[in-house]
């Protein structure tokens, strides 16, 4: 298994299909994904704060803010159009199901979607997603993409986990 492209998902994650899916249609697709032992209700409302901070290495990509460690409400009134980590625009949601977020490279030449899916499991939740983009042959995402989006999604998944988990223990 390719581990920059697929962290933590299987092969039938892989081969379904995920709402990004329509927005992007043939894009190359990456897939990173975490059990969390928590419910799926409280997965997908901590997913809901990725509205007000990336829960990534904040120094990088908070501008050195960190990422709130308490849940927001507000957070989870959600819109399409809305924000979402600055950089994406909420384009569907399923509460409790799905967050599908899109984002425009612009000048870089390319645009990609994501879902982020929560699923139940015994025990507690699986949270799954599915980035499908397209970059130009010349931008030099192409390259940087894939690992790139592998060291930052990785301590998102694990944080979001981390604070989930937290919480279900309460």
């Amino acid at each position: 298994m390719n581990t920059i492209r697929h962290w933590g998902s299987t092969a039938q994650e892989r081969a379904e299909a995920f709402p990004c899916d329509r927005l992007v249609p043939g894009g190359a697709a990456l897939f990173r994904a975490v059990d969390v032992d928590a419910p799926p209700d409280l997965v997908f409302a901590w997913l809901c704060q990725l509205r007000a901070a990336p829960y990534s290495y904040d120094w990088v990509d908070n501008l050195g803010r960190e990422s709130p460690r308490r849940r927001d409400p507000a957070n989870e009134l959600l819109e399409r159009g809305q924000r979402v980590m600055t950089l994406f625009r909420l384009v569907d949601f399923r509460r409790g199901e799905h967050l599908t977020l899109l984002w425009d490279a612009g000048g870089l030449g390319g645009r990609g979607a994501v879902t982020y899916a929560v699923r139940g499991r015994a025990g507690g939740a699986r949270l799954v997603v599915k980035i499908v983009y397209t970059i130009s042959k010349w931008s030099p995402l192409g390259w940087i993409l894939p690992a790139g989006d592998l060291v930052m999604m990785r301590k998102q998944l694990l944080t979001l986990k981390s604070l989930a988990e937290r919480d279900a223990g309460r």
